[in-house]
């Protein structure tokens, strides 16, 4: 059985979204087991410097970093990332549990990104598209995607 993390910078405080991540919980539990990690954001005002904002994705990086073995295949959620289809996901993850890859930890970074420490520990850096989503409604919707996958991967029924 797949061991997933999701470790994300901040906190979901919206009760709707609460209620949406604990269902998807619940469903996955049937596939994987599952680890959600919630590390500490740093304040943030609105105008920072430049170097004010690599001060706060290191000290958030740090954070994450701190909660990674280095067994893990870290999958970083990124603008600049590729893309996946669903089946292409749960083609992924398949592969993954096929070498022995078996703990896969996603990683949401904060509201200006992750410092590139973090970057460069990522395994694989994957963009949901070019839309910006807000942080706590990323959490959502990567635990449907992942959900999603798994059904695709047991060749259960999902809607396309």
């Amino acid at each position: 059985m797949l061991q997933i993390k999701v470790v994300a910078v901040g906190k979901v405080r919206e009760k709707y979204l609460l209620e949406g991540i604990k269902e998807y919980v619940k469903r996955l539990s049937a596939y994987v087991r599952l680890e959600i990690v919630e590390i500490a954001d740093e304040p943030c005002p609105e105008r920072l410097s430049t170097a004010d904002e690599e001060r706060v994705k290191g000290k958030e990086g740090e954070r994450i970093l701190k909660g990674i073995g280095p067994q893990e295949h870290v999958i970083l959620l990124d603008l600049k990332g590729k893309e996946f289809s669903s089946p292409g996901l749960s083609e992924y993850l398949d592969h993954l549990a096929l070498i022995g890859q078996s703990n896969i930890t996603f990683l949401i970074g904060g509201s200006l990104g992750v410092s590139e420490e973090v970057r460069q520990r990522a395994d694989y850096r994957w963009s949901f598209s070019q839309l910006t989503f807000p942080h706590p409604l990323m959490r959502l919707i990567l635990l449907e995607q992942i959900y999603r996958a798994m059904k695709i991967s047991k060749g259960e029924p999902y809607h396309k």
